[in-house]
C-alpha cells in the first residue's frame, strides 16, 4: 500500500471511528429528555420509563471488557461495523417501538452494540494511525463523545419540543447506513488473530459488571438493603470471582488480567474509576440543581450544561490538531486538578440565586478544559501502555472501570442529596464537595503515571498474550 492509500486509510478510519462514538454518545444523552413523552404515549409511570436509560446502560457497562479482546480477535472493523449494523437497527426498531416492552429490549439491544463499536472504534484508529499520532488521534476521537454530550441536550430538546420522542432516534439512521456503506473500505487487509476470548468467561465477566452497575443505580431508589441489591451484590461477587478463576487458566481471556502488569494501565485503570464517579455525579447534579434550586426548565437545563461540553470538545480537538506534547501524567494531573477546583468553588459558592454568567458558565469553562485533559490523558495512558494487538482489549477495560466508577458517583450523589439536611443549595453544595474530593484523588492517582521504559512483563503460565509497557514519553 502507498503512503497515500495509508494515509488515507488512516484518515477514513479516524472519521468513521469518531463518528460511530458520536452516535452512542449523543443516544445517551438525549434519551434523558425522551423520558416523560414515553411515559405519557405508554401511559406507563416515570420510574418505569426510566428503564429506556437503564436498560442502555447496564449491557453497555456490562459488556465493555470483554468487547474489547473480541475485537482484537475477530478484527477491529469487523465488529466495529457489526456494532453500528446493531446500533442503527436497533435505532430503527424503538423508533417503531409499539409497546414499551419492545423500546426496552430494543435500548438493550442498542447498549450492546454501543459496547461493541466504541472500544473497537479507538483500537481500529490506534491500529491505523502510525505511532507519532496516536495521541493525537485519541484526543481527536474523544472529542466526538464531547461533542455529543454538548450537542445531545440541546439538539435533544429542540427535537422532543418540535417534533416527536419517536424522531429522536431516526437521528441515527442516516448516520448509522453512511458508517456501513464507507467503512466497507476498511475490511480490507486487517488482521485479526481469529481466537476469540473465552466464551463462558465473557459471560461471567458481563454478568458480573451488569449486575454491579444495576445494583449501584437502584441502590439510591430501593434501598441497600433490598433484597434485589443485596442479590446484585451477590451476583457481583460471585461471577466477578469465577471470571477471575477462569482469568488465570485460560490461554484467552476475556478479562485480561496480564494488561495489569502495565503499571501505566493499572493506575489508569483505578484513575478511570474516580474520574467516572466525579464525572457522573456532576453531570447528574448540574442538571437537578438547575431544575430544582434555579427553577430551570429541562431544555434551559441542558442548554446551560452544553458550553462545558463543549469546551471539553475543543480541547480534544486542540490536542489532536495542534499535536501538543503533553505526557498522559500532564494531562491526568491537571485535568482532574482543574475540575476539583471548579467544583470546590461551586461547592462554596452555589445558592438559590441564579448566577450562569458570573458562576455557572466560567466554572463550568474551566470544568471542561479539565474534563478534556483528563479524558485523553487517561485514554491515552491506558490504551498506549501496551503491545498494537492489544488496543481495544485495553480500551474496553478502562471504559468498563469508568463505568464503574459513574455508578458509584450516581449512587453517592443520590444518598448525599437524600441524606443532608437543609433547604436550598445545601444537599447540591455537598454532592461538590465530594466530587472536589474524587477528583483530589484522580489528580494524585494521575502524578502516579511516571514514564516508565519499555518492558516485557512475566509471561503466566497459561496466558500466552504479552503486554509492553511504555510509550509514555
Amino acid at each position: 500500500m502507498t503512503p497515500l492509500a495509508t494515509t488515507r486509510r488512516a484518515s477514513l478510519a479516524l472519521l468513521l471511528a469518531s463518528a460511530g462514538t458520536f452516535l452512542s454518545f449523543l443516544d445517551a444523552t438525549v434519551t434523558n429528555l425522551a423520558v416523560p413523552p414515553i411515559a405519557d404515549t405508554f401511559d406507563a409511570s416515570l420510574t418505569t420509563v426510566s428503564w429506556v436509560a437503564t436498560a442502555y446502560v447496564i449491557p453497555f457497562a456490562a459488556l465493555l471488557a470483554p468487547a474489547g479482546p473480541l475485537a482484537d480477535a475477530v478484527g477491529r472493523a469487523r465488529l466495529f461495523l457489526l456494532g453500528v449494523a446493531a446500533f442503527t437497527a436497533s435505532s430503527l426498531l424503538i423508533a417503531l417501538a409499539p409497546n414499551l416492552p419492545v423500546l426496552l429490549g430494543a435500548r438493550a439491544a442498542q447498549g450492546l452494540a454501543a459496547a461493541l463499536l466504541v472500544p473497537a472504534s479507538l483500537g481500529l484508529v490506534l491500529a491505523e494511525i502510525p505511532a507519532e499520532r496516536r495521541r493525537a488521534a485519541i484526543g481527536l476521537w474523544s472529542a466526538a463523545g464531547a461533542l455529543a454530550a454538548a450537542a445531545g441536550p440541546a439538539l435533544g430538546g429542540v427535537v422532543v419540543e418540535v417534533l416527536d420522542w419517536r424522531a429522536l432516534f431516526c437521528l441515527n439512521l442516516p448516520v448509522g447506513v453512511w458508517v456501513l456503506l464507507a467503512g466497507r473500505k476498511l475490511l480490507t487487509g486487517e488482521t485479526r488473530t481469529g481466537r476469540a476470548p473465552d466464551l463462558a468467561g465473557s459471560l461471567l465477566l458481563a454478568v458480573s459488571v451488569g449486575a454491579a452497575v444495576y445494583g449501584l443505580t437502584q441502590g439510591p431508589e430501593h434501598g441497600w438493603s433490598s433484597a434485589h441489591v443485596l442479590a446484585a451484590a451477590g451476583v457481583t461477587v460471585v461471577a466477578g470471582a469465577a471470571t477471575v478463576a477462569r482469568a488465570l487458566r485460560h490461554p484467552r481471556p476475556a478479562l485480561r488480567l496480564d494488561l495489569f502488569r502495565s503499571r501505566p494501565f493499572a493506575v489508569a485503570s483505578a484513575v478511570s474509576v474516580a474520574y467516572g464517579a466525579a464525572l457522573f455525579a456532576t453531570m447528574l447534579l448540574g442538571v437537578l440543581f438547575m431544575t430544582d434550586a434555579w427553577n430551570y426548565s429541562a431544555l434551559e437545563a441542558g442548554l446551560a450544561m452544553s458550553p462545558a461540553a463543549l469546551v471539553t470538545a475543543v480541547v480534544g480537538i486542540g490536542i489532536g490538531r495542534l499535536s501538543l506534547t503533553l505526557t498522559p501524567r500532564t494531562m491526568v494531573a491537571a485535568g482532574s486538578a482543574l475540575v476539583a477546583a471548579a467544583t470546590a468553588v461551586l461547592a462554596l459558592l452555589i445558592d438559590t440565586e441564579p448566577r450562569f454568567w458570573t458562576l455557572w458558565l466560567p466554572a463550568g469553562a474551566v470544568m471542561g478544559v479539565g474534563v478534556g485533559l483528563a479524558t485523553v490523558g487517561i485514554s491515552s495512558a491506558a490504551a498506549l501502555s501496551v503491545a498494537p494487538q492489544h488496543f481495544a482489549a485495553a480500551t474496553g477495560t478502562v471504559m468498563a472501570a469508568r463505568q464503574i466508577g459513574g455508578g458509584l458517583g450516581i449512587a453517592a450523589t443520590a444518598v448525599i442529596v437524600a441524606e443532608v439536611s437543609g433547604t436550598g443549595a445545601e444537599p447540591y453544595a455537598a454532592v461538590y464537595g465530594f466530587t472536589t474530593a474524587v477528583n483530589v484523588a484522580a489528580a494524585l492517582g494521575g502524578l502516579a503515571l511516571r514514564p516508565t521504559p519499555p518492558s516485557v512483563p512475566r509471561p503466566s503460565t497459561r496466558t500466552a498474550p504479552r503486554v509492553l509497557e511504555g510509550d509514555q514519553r
